[in-house]
This record gives C-alpha cells, structure tokens and sequence, in this order.
C-alpha cells in the first residue's frame, strides 16, 4: 500500500471517530495510541492529522500534540453559510444538465440511506446521505465545484450527525430530498435551488437549536418560556 493512501486511510478513520463521537471535542488525540489500532506506523497518523487539521475538524500545536477542534457555533454558521453558497450552484447547474445516469445514482443513494436510517445504521446512514448529495452534485458539469464543497462538507458532517434520526425526522429528511431529484429531474432550477436551501437551512437551524440548547440559551428571537 502507497505511503498517501496509508495517510488518507488515516485521515479519514479518525475522521470517523470524531463524527460518532469516539473522539470527543476537546479530547487530545493520542498518536501512537492511534498507530497501535491501525497497525502502522505513527507517520502516516501524523499525515492524516495534518489533512484533517487542514479541514478545521483537528488543532495541531507544535510540541504538544493535537486535539479534537470544539464544536462552535461560530464555525457552524460559517460552515453552513459556505456550504450554502457553493451547493446552491452546484444543484443549479446539475438540474440544467441531469440525466439518467445521475437520476439512478441519486435514486439508488435515497433508498440506501432510508433503509440505514430504519436499520439504525448510522455509518451506512452518512455514506448514503454524502452518496445522494454527491450523485447530484457530480452532475453539475464542474471539475472543481464537488472539490470544493467536499471539505465543508466534510466539517459539516461533525455538527450533523450529533443528532438522532426519529421516525418524523426520518419521513421529512426523505421528502426533502425526494423534491430536491425530483426538479433536478425534471431540470427545473428554480425549485431544486429553493428545495435545496430549504432543506439546508431547517437542518441548520435544527442543529443550531441543539447546540444553543446545550449551552443554556435560546436561539435568537424565541421567546421565553
């Protein structure tokens, strides 16, 4: 195996354990501890720190190791507002162009990450959940664009999946997505773009809820109770 791949292994094996909360925010990340469980050596583990403190998800301070960045609800709203910025064009452009190879791939991935979701399979759950946004995305016509949005997703991800999917989360999350392919399908723009922004946004403010909850405060606006 490539000595790059060992690292992107790594990168993204830890990536995982800070999404499930393995590794919690705030928590030192123990290198050898890591290259024990990998059973490789601490190099590559290094390399996929540095990938992943180049995403904002890992803080490296010389000389004292490197730790699990906190979830802040500063970053959260940037992170939103970015994904929200280059998202929106992609579906744009992939509803202009989408055809039915994209429409089987996006369909495929939707079904997947219901049956997940039913079959309280969280990992499979995200995979799908990346799969169908990404089946559309692909379909944009730009090389750049799915790059680009890939590593706010990826920061993204770590805010997300802090929440638990209930039956009623579950029937809304699948029709929001089921409208966002279904006017890519049908190539209208105009209401991909605006089903898009509507299912980023409630998701947002959903988790943004959650994370004022946790910290003792309301969102801005809500009354008190």
């Amino acid at each position: 195996m490539e000595h790059r791949t060992m690292s992107e292994a790594a990168a993204a094996h830890i990536h995982e354990m800070i999404i499930t909360g393995e590794l919690e925010p705030g928590q030192p990340i123990r290198l050898i501890d890591l290259a024990q469980r990998l059973g490789t050596s601490p190099m590559p583990i290094r390399e996929g720190l540095r990938k992943l403190e180049s995403l904002g998800i890992v803080e490296i301070i010389a000389h004292r190791g490197a730790w699990v960045r906190e979830l802040d609800l500063d970053d959260f709203r940037d992170t939103t507002a970015t994904r929200l910025t280059l998202e929106t064009i992609a579906v744009r452009q992939a509803a202009q162009r989408f055809d039915d190879v994209a429409a089987a791939a996006s369909r495929t991935a939707l079904d997947q990450l219901v049956a997940a979701v039913e079959a309280g399979d969280a990992v499979g759950a995200r995979a799908a959940h990346t799969e169908f946004h990404f089946a559309i995305y692909g379909a944009c016509g730009s090389r750049w664009l799915p790059r680009a949005i890939e590593p706010v997703w990826r920061n993204s991800e770590r805010y997300r999946f802090g929440t638990h999917f209930t039956a009623e989360h579950l029937e809304r999350t699948r029709r929001e997505h089921e409208r966002i392919l279904q006017a890519c399908i049908a190539h209208d723009e105009e209401t991909a773009a605006s089903a898009f922004t509507e299912h980023l946004t409630t998701a947002a403010e959903r988790i943004e809820s959650g994370m004022l909850a946790r910290q003792g405060r309301r969102p801005s606006g809500a009354s008190a109770p």
